[in-house]
């Protein structure tokens, strides 16, 4: 049986992320439903900022913020989500991300405390097909820059819960990581913010170039 034609809609926002790809810009997504999408203002920067420093990128500080039903998503291969509360999606906005991740991007989602129950549902939404895939600890995105042997670490503790990276896979890549009970971007957050000692907000940062590389590498 002939393979069917991917939509021309996807063949070219694909030629458009494989040809930005290169440009390793990250942007923050804004989100609906009232949850604080704007937490951690300091978090993004300061992860750049580290990564240019130690893995060779050269992604602006500046970071922008994009809406899930603006084209503008697939001017950025990698998106970055994160807040403590509600998240909604409208139709256009779902169909919209979804075509974005399956043709080349990225979304990493941190959970500030709070996101999984509201983000759930709208994942339904976004890959009814798809569910949740815990990554065991020798993925290869917990060692493409500092080997994290344990997997995703814990940054701030909430509920006590165990760490986890959950990941949604398209034909075998990883087009969204889920970090929950780790609490990333508290850690990548400037110093004063949390009074975190300097190897828990080391372990945050390795961890975010981590990803970093992982999606600009692979």
């Amino acid at each position: 049986m002939p393979k069917i034609a991917a939509p021309h809609f996807l063949v070219v926002i694909g030629f458009l992320i494989a040809s930005i790809s290169q440009a390793q810009e990250i942007a923050l997504l804004k989100y609906d439903g009232g949850g604080d999408w704007y937490a951690n203002p300091t978090a993004l920067p300061n992860l750049v900022r580290y990564c240019n420093s130690n893995i060779g990128t050269t992604i602006s500080t500046k970071i922008p913020t994009v809406e899930p039903q603006s084209i503008d998503i697939f001017q950025y291969p990698f998106l970055h989500m994160t807040g403590h509360g509600n998240v909604v999606f409208n139709d256009a906005q779902i169909e919209n991300l979804r075509s974005y991740l399956l043709s080349g991007g990225f979304l990493h989602i941190d959970d500030n405390y709070g996101m999984k129950p509201y983000l759930d549902k709208e994942i339904i939404r976004l890959f009814p097909d798809k569910q949740w895939k815990e990554l065991s600890a020798s993925h290869p995105i917990f060692s493409s820059y500092v080997k994290f042997p344990q997997g995703l670490p814990k940054i701030h503790e909430h509920e006590g819960n165990r760490p986890q990276a959950l990941g949604i896979f398209h034909e075998n890549r990883l087009v969204l990581l889920f970090t929950f009970e780790s609490d990333l971007g508290d850690g990548w957050e400037s110093p004063e913010v949390h009074n975190d000692p300097p190897n828990v907000r080391r372990k945050a940062l390795d961890m975010g170039a981590n990803i970093v590389k992982y999606v600009f590498t692979n």
